[in-house]
């Protein structure tokens, strides 16, 4: 049970890894704020691995869901429009 335990949780670093580097790296910005909000989901669930429930609940609420959300909406009305644009 133990070598399940730290398989699970190598995942899970793994995860974080790969999603933040994917986060820093991509030049899509739409890219970013996804890698962004997966990155949040992987850390609430190291949180869970770790027995700290409350920071998991925390943790995918505000750094999963809300940042995610905030981030897009703010994207989309900083962006130009090229449809509205060439009209």
């Amino acid at each position: 049970m133990n070598s399940a335990v730290f398989s699970f949780n190598t995942l899970i670093l793994i995860g974080i890894l790969v999603t933040a580097a994917i986060a820093v790296f991509s030049r899509k910005l739409l890219t970013c704020i996804i890698a962004l909000g997966v990155t949040g989901c992987f850390v609430a669930l190291e949180f869970l691995v770790l027995q700290a429930p409350d920071v998991a609940i925390a943790e995918a609420a505000v750094g999963a869901v809300l940042t995610t959300v905030i981030f897009i909406i703010a994207l989309k009305k900083t962006t130009k429009k090229e449809d509205e644009k060439n009209e």
